[in-house]
């Protein structure tokens, strides 16, 4: 359990500016939610620079930046970040809570989706360290957070907003222990659901296909949105999770509309049939079969489920059998990511812990503030649990190799508290990672599958909860220095073979 331990660890957080949640004695419900993290290389260096929502009420951007704002920060390429807030326009849109990030334009810059309470906004990247407010149809109500995808394979992103509940504060529901005085954040039970809203990218131009896309059908109380393709026919399907109610599994079918299969495919309930306190995800091959699994993170006494893609659209809960169930049993997980963190050719997870509750003390003998936690693969489908971190909040989780060492790095959020970098250590092992750039496809090449024997990844952004990562594909290596045969399938339909590739490197590869 050590060895992983010593391959990602905290360091002092770059960033002074704290997450901002404005805690109440009303226990809004919206308190304890904030805290989305996005990498997005924003000037095109090639290092991965971060954006962090703020849940406070934004003031207008002033020359000086105001406590409340969001950030964006530029990586400086020597394990240090600049905020470069002031320009760039980002401070704030209201009471933000999550971001996705791609390129729906097309321009080689990517472009920002900020998720908020009363409204969400889209950010065009101007190319000059700016953004500026672009047009989308209205979003209202809460938005938790999105994630951009080509679900029409017609070469431009399309945005995927994942919405939680109706919520009213003047009429905010009393929970917790009147006689003590003693206020909690309420169960979802006590709020309405929203379904989820699809836009369709039109040469940069959205329109809402949410009714038509059959997306709107499905009323859920959702927390995050992560894209695979279950049964690898070249359309990217999307995975819901809800929280207390069914997640759901939205099936591709190539003709512009959504098959909702997550009951007959296993994954809405767990084993006991229970619809959990879903909380983020992650929809990428975990067990190096060639198929998308699941894994998602949920509250304590829940476990985090682990779904094993059996092929045909089904799934096998896997939680206890991989022990992840056993190891995961007394956490409250947000943000997490399935990634190689050791380079052994075998992924691992990540998850961001904290109790939804900031009073958990006062009413139980559990903590509110948790560790984070590695599930580190022991490659025999069994997963060893590694605490890594100081007790927080956590919330948000973000993965990119930020220093260039070929070891996957993580920033994460602290409610109350300035977010921090778990820093991978670079190992024995080799590595690789691909940029891929789609022309035929859309550029920023989101859902292309790259292949080395039997492991699969894929460019994907959205991950975890309220989050967005790299779009760069990391592959461990193990012993391998040089890697015989890789295949990349595009979204267009091509299929690309890169022979005898040197290790250790990242790999920029334009669709053919």
């Amino acid at each position: 359990m050590t060895r992983l331990l010593l391959l990602l660890a905290a360091a002092a957080a770059p960033f002074p500016h704290t997450l901002n949640h404005y805690e109440t004695p009303e226990k809004h419900q919206i308190e304890t939610m904030p805290g989305g993290v996005a990498v997005i290389d924003f000037d095109g260096d090639g290092w991965d620079d971060l954006f962090f929502t703020n849940g406070a009420p934004q003031p207008t951007l002033a020359k000086k930046i105001p406590a409340d704002c969001n950030r964006l920060y530029r990586n400086l390429g020597n394990g240090t970040f600049a905020d470069v807030t002031a320009k760039s326009g980002l401070c704030g849109t209201g009471y933000d809570i999550g971001a996705a990030v791609g390129d729906y334009d097309n321009d080689g810059h990517p472009d920002l989706f900020v998720a908020g309470v009363r409204a969400s906004t889209l950010f065009h990247n101007n190319g000059d360290g700016t953004f500026t407010k672009a047009a989308i149809p209205n979003v209202d109500d809460w938005a938790i957070g999105g994630g951009f995808f080509d679900y029409d394979n017609d070469g431009d992103l399309d945005l995927f907003i994942v919405r939680y509940v109706h919520w009213d504060p003047a009429a905010e529901p009393f929970c917790g222990d009147a006689t003590q005085n003693l206020r909690t954040y309420c169960h979802p039970q006590f709020y309405t659901g929203l379904t989820n809203r699809l836009y369709r990218n039109d040469n940069g131009k959205f329109t809402d296909a949410s009714a038509q896309s059959g997306i709107a059908k499905h009323t859920g109380k959702g927390m995050a949105v992560a894209f695979g393709d279950v049964d690898n026919d070249g359309h990217p399907d999307a995975f819901v999770t809800n929280d207390t109610v069914p997640n759901f599994l939205f099936r591709n079918r190539g003709d512009g509309t959504f098959e909702e299969i997550g009951d007959p495919a296993g994954i809405a309930f767990n084993d006991d049939g229970r619809a959990l306190s879903s909380m983020g995800a992650d929809f990428r091959d975990l067990d190096n079969d060639g198929r998308d699994d699941l894994f998602l993170t949920a509250l304590h006494n829940e476990t985090f489920p682990f779904y094993r893609n059996l092929g045909r659209n089904t799934f096998r809960d896997m939680t206890y059998p991989s022990k992840i169930g056993k190891a995961t049993m007394a956490y409250s997980g947000w943000s997490c990511g399935i990634y190689d963190f050791d380079n052994d050719g075998w992924k691992d997870i990540f998850i961001a812990g904290g109790d939804v509750q900031t009073n958990t003390e006062k009413f139980s003998s559990r903590a509110s503030k948790q560790t984070n936690l590695i599930l580190h693969n022991n490659t025999d489908g069994t997963f060893a649990p590694n605490p890594i971190g100081a007790p927080a909040w956590h919330r948000g989780a973000a993965f990119a190799d930020f220093n260039h060492d070929g070891a996957i790095d993580v920033a994460v959020t602290r409610l109350g508290e300035s977010p921090l970098i778990h820093w991978g250590t670079k190992s024995a092992n080799h590595w690789i990672a691909f940029q891929l750039q789609g022309t035929k496809s859309n550029r920023d090449a989101a859902g292309a599958r790259v292949t080395i024997g039997t492991q699969t990844n894929r460019v994907s952004t959205a991950v975890g909860y309220a989050s967005a990562s790299t779009r760069t594909v990391h592959f461990g290596l193990g012993k391998t220095a040089q890697v015989p045969l890789v295949t990349i399938h595009w979204p267009s339909g091509a299929t690309q073979e890169l022979k005898q590739i040197r290790a250790d490197r990242v790999v920029t590869v334009r669709e053919p």
